[in-house]
């Protein structure tokens, strides 16, 4: 929820050829989020929509990766309801009451699932996407190494009509030899389900490539039930007792700038 006194920001860490921007803004207005449902077909959209927050790792040759929450939202499944249990009338029926009357409530994913990874950016360089074997060094992560600089950006928070949360934040530490970004999309709908997306990008000095893992975690309630309930509030205590369903591992090819010869190496 917003807090009394908010000050929209912006900061920029520089490291290397590296510049982290993480901005942090007010929730959309309403009349924005309305534009933005038309352009993206969605009866509704989330309840607090920062649209204009963003965190964003570009190079000085200007490719990069961002995360924002239009192009999460993007990924959206808006052509049918994914999770069917008893509230999601109730709550589409009263979200119809306020926000779109006039309209034919049609089927979409209510819980705003998404499998957003991120936006690649750069125009005459770009990273190349491949997969790949390899994995993100999680023991070397677990190094005590000095963190020059840590930020997270709420993208989008929904309460489900009180039938649980929907959320997606991303956070970033930069360390002297390395990054690390995750994107956690957390999802619970009580009594149906839990639902962990996250998306991890590592970047070593030196290396002309990050490592990006795609995962999805998921139980039902139902399947939970030898596990605290206060757990399920908490992100970081229940994915690890969700069961991994997905996982997805790539690189990010980073461009390599191709010198001009010398007028001596030409003649």
């Amino acid at each position: 929820m917003m807090l009394h006194g908010f000050k929209s920001s912006k900061q920029d860490f520089t490291f290397g050829s590296w510049k982290v921007t993480a901005a942090k803004n007010h929730i959309m207005k309403s009349k924005d989020i309305e534009r933005l449902a038309d352009e993206l077909n969605m009866p509704s959209l989330p309840e607090m929509l920062y649209g204009d927050n963003v965190l964003r790792i570009q190079h000085t040759d200007h490719y990069g990766i961002e995360f924002n929450a239009v192009d999460a939202l993007k990924k959206v499944n808006n052509m049918e309801d994914t999770v069917k249990v008893a509230c999601a009338q109730e709550w589409q029926e009263s979200r119809a009451e306020s926000e779109h009357a006039q309209e034919v409530l049609r089927p979409f994913d209510w819980t705003f699932t998404t499998d957003y990874r991120g936006t690649l950016l750069g125009e005459e360089l770009q990273i190349k996407v491949t997969n790949t074997e390899e994995r993100i060094d999680i023991e070397k992560l677990k190094a005590r190494e000095h963190i020059m600089f840590f930020e997270e950006v709420l993208l989008f928070e929904d309460e489900l009509h009180d039938h649980g949360v929907s959320m997606i934040s991303v956070k970033i530490r930069v360390m002297p030899s390395s990054f690390f970004l995750l994107q956690r999309f957390f999802l619970r709908v009580d009594g149906v389900l839990i639902r962990i997306n996250d998306t991890r990008i590592y970047y070593e000095d030196g290396k002309d490539y990050m490592l990006r893992e795609f995962s999805t975690r998921e139980n039902t309630i139902t399947e939970l039930k030898n596990i605290p309930a206060a757990f399920y509030t908490d992100p970081n205590e229940i994915a690890q007792h969700l069961t991994l369903r997905v996982t997805k591992c790539e690189k990010l090819e980073l461009p390599v700038m191709h010198r001009e010869p010398s007028v001596s190496e030409v003649i």
